[in-house]
């Protein structure tokens, strides 16, 4: 399971979440078969979603972070509960780009150019979507720029993961540090200053729980641990809505699907589970569609 702490600065003039997510990777790298550079691209974003869709708070909402980007890994798309439990996808899992010449993975050029979309689904109305370019693939930086420029929201986000020589997950985490209205500019001058000076999230996760980070991010700063939550890698797929998606196909296309006479299988994108449909099903399907 992954960890998610919130703390909010005694005055109001912050809040930070805080997110491990090594075990929720680390599923998402096993149902995908994902290479080293894609799992860190798929894993900053999960982690990235998690910790938006946490703050969305309450029932029914429905977070989806998009990256379309022209990089190797092609798009990736994240969607996350208000729990901040998550699921997701990238559209190339096995896109390996050689190491930057720092030794780093290159996610950047895995991400590419483009536009984020980031959607929220309050299960009233119309969904908010908000769209960004994408400043630099490194997706920290991104969901940063997007919150400064889109909501105006002041944010330092940081995002990691540390894939093992064995190819799994090591650590994986990140937060994310937002200015409430009327911040005091001495607050914001201190966790400006210390997320500069943080080390790597991955390397702070290999040696200390989220609640030890929180501290290196509002160091010199009082403030009050206010929630604490667990998450994991959730998919909500199902036989029904399945269903529904072969319904929405259309008539035609259902009617060419039955005149192959063969099963049909369809394969959840986020989780990999495959629904059999059989030409009786589809017929059925094609019954109900009138």
């Amino acid at each position: 399971m992954g960890r998610i702490v919130t703390a909010m600065t005694r005055d109001g003039s912050a809040r930070a979440v805080v997110a491990d997510m090594r075990d929720v990777v680390a599923e998402a790298m096993r149902i995908h078969s994902a290479s080293p550079t894609a799992a860190a691209a798929l894993g900053r974003t999960l982690t990235a979603a998690s910790i938006m869709g946490y703050m969305l708070g309450g029932d029914g909402k429905l977070l989806t972070l998009r990256f379309n980007g022209d990089g190797a890994g092609g798009s990736i798309v994240v969607s996350a509960d208000p729990d901040g439990s998550v699921r997701g996808f990238i559209q190339n899992p096995g896109c390996d780009l050689p190491l930057r010449a720092d030794g780093k993975l290159d996610v950047a050029g895995c991400v590419g150019k483009g536009n984020m979309y980031v959607l929220r689904d309050t299960g009233s109305g119309e969904p908010y979507v908000g769209v960004a370019p994408i400043v630099s693939g490194e997706i920290a930086e991104d969901i940063a720029s997007y919150f400064a420029v889109s909501e105006q929201i002041p944010t330092v986000c940081a995002l990691g993961v540390l894939v093992g020589r064995d190819l799994g997950c090591d650590a994986a985490g990140g937060a994310l540090i937002q200015l409430l209205p009327f911040a005091d500019p001495e607050i914001s001058s201190i966790i400006e200053k210390n997320a500069s000076s943080a080390p790597p999230v991955t390397e702070m996760l290999r040696g200390m729980t989220a609640e030890d980070m929180l501290g290196v991010y509002l160091a010199g700063i009082e403030y009050d641990t206010v929630d604490t939550a667990s998450c994991g890698y959730v998919c909500g797929c199902s036989r029904q809505r399945t269903d529904r998606a072969l319904i929405s196909l259309g008539r035609k296309e259902l009617e060419d699907m039955i005149s192959e006479d063969r099963d049909t299988d369809l394969v959840c994108q986020f989780c990999g589970k495959k629904y059999v449909y059989t030409t009786d099903e589809l017929r059925k399907l094609l019954t109900e569609a009138k």
